[in-house]
């Protein structure tokens, strides 16, 4: 069988497709991963074959922006960026990957269309083409905030296309989940086609920072990330990382790729500092994950069993924070309520509050308990 995945271009998005892509292309199915160039080196480490498509979120963004992109989005009112933002998601990336998987399809026509459902370009080009398609989720289904911006542009050009019939995220398709149910939204699971599926991490291949594979399990290991994303967090992880290292534990610092090391200044001798980790093979060592409420972390710290504190700066981190806190998994920090004393009392408590240990241990059985990738990747023929 022919699968084409597809997906925007970024470790969010693409990532949480790879375990079922490999797993189908495992399993003997010939399996093409439509995205950015920029991350073509990726899919082939994975062993996959890629097709060029789509634009990267930066290059949306830039495409919207004269001059410097990345000052201006800091410069312009949060209203006027929340419109490029809805038109970035809801028109620009669509539009580029319906042309670009139209033309794919015409070459080489798949059996089945597997798309991230932030991709809606990839649901739009299958039912442009005849082509049976499913979406792939990768976390909870949000409808809020930045969303509605989102979907009012998707729906006004879904109309132009002439698609209609189905509710977003899906388009009528069915749905691949990630999130256990007893996290994922109620109107969510009601009205949709789902195909559960275990959220399974994926990194790129590296090693894990010296010290963690072996260390004293005695001594509580702290995870501090703010993803990947580019925004300026500075300030945040400071306040995160002084807060922290008052603890009697160690603290392990993801940076990523929009901080300024040098703008962080000395840190104490329990904490360290990694521009990048391999997440997934690190999450199952932490005893705690300090994090943004990206869907990749949550899912990932579900999975492993650990607890959380949230401290979301945008977009789906929000509903992803709330998500956390009704659970009993951990608990949040909303703007202003970052600080150094605040992040130090919630993560000692989270390090100690059985009721918390209980529910975490709960959730990561509920996770181990759905589908594998191996399982699922069995059932793609029946939606072919």
């Amino acid at each position: 069988m022919r699968l084409v995945f597809t997906s925007l271009a970024s470790h969010g998005h693409l990532y949480p497709l790879m375990p079922l892509a490999v797993a189908a292309r495992a399993a003997g199915h010939h399996v093409v991963f439509a995205t950015a160039e920029d991350f073509h080196p990726v899919l082939e480490k994975a062993g996959l074959e890629p097709a060029k498509a789509g634009l990267t979120i930066h290059e949306a963004f830039a495409s919207q922006f004269s001059g410097d992109p990345g000052r201006r989005r800091r410069e312009v009112p949060e209203e006027v960026l929340n419109e490029t933002i809805g038109r970035v998601f809801g028109r620009v990336l669509p539009e580029r990957f319906l042309a670009d998987l139209g033309a794919l399809f015409e070459q080489d026509r798949p059996d089945l269309v597997v798309y991230e459902v932030g991709n809606s370009g990839g649901a739009f080009a299958a039912r442009k083409a005849g082509l049976p398609a499913m979406g792939h989720g990768f976390g909870r289904v949000s409808a809020d905030g930045l969303m509605m911006e989102i979907h009012g542009a998707l729906d006004d050009y879904a109309a132009e296309l002439g698609i209609t019939g189905g509710d977003r995220p899906s388009w009528g398709n069915p749905f691949v989940d990630i999130c256990p149910p007893s996290v994922q939204s109620p109107e969510f699971l009601a009205r949709a086609r789902r195909l559960p599926l275990r959220p399974v991490g994926w990194s790129e291949p590296a090693d894990l920072p010296a010290g963690v594979a072996n260390r004293d399990r005695s001594r509580p290991l702290v995870y501090l990330t703010l993803g990947t994303t580019p925004m300026s967090q500075s300030h945040v992880l400071t306040a995160a990382i002084t807060g922290l290292a008052a603890l009697d534990a160690d603290v392990l610092v993801a940076t990523g790729p929009a901080v300024d090391v040098a703008a962080l200044g000395e840190v104490p001798a329990n904490v360290r500092l990694e521009a990048w980790v391999p997440q997934s093979e690190l999450l199952p060592h932490v005893d705690l994950v300090v994090h943004h409420g990206g869907s990749g972390t949550t899912m990932g710290a579900f999975a492993a069993g650990a607890p959380q504190l949230v401290l979301p700066q945008g977009a789906d981190q929000f509903t992803n924070a709330e998500a956390v806190v009704t659970a009993g998994v951990g608990e949040r920090l909303l703007g202003d309520e970052v600080t150094a004393e605040a992040v130090r009392e919630k993560a000692r408590r989270l390090l100690a509050d059985p009721a918390v240990a209980d529910a975490v241990r709960g959730l990561a059985a509920e996770v181990a308990g759905m589908p594998s990738p191996e399982e699922v990747a069995a059932q793609l023929p029946d939606y072919a």
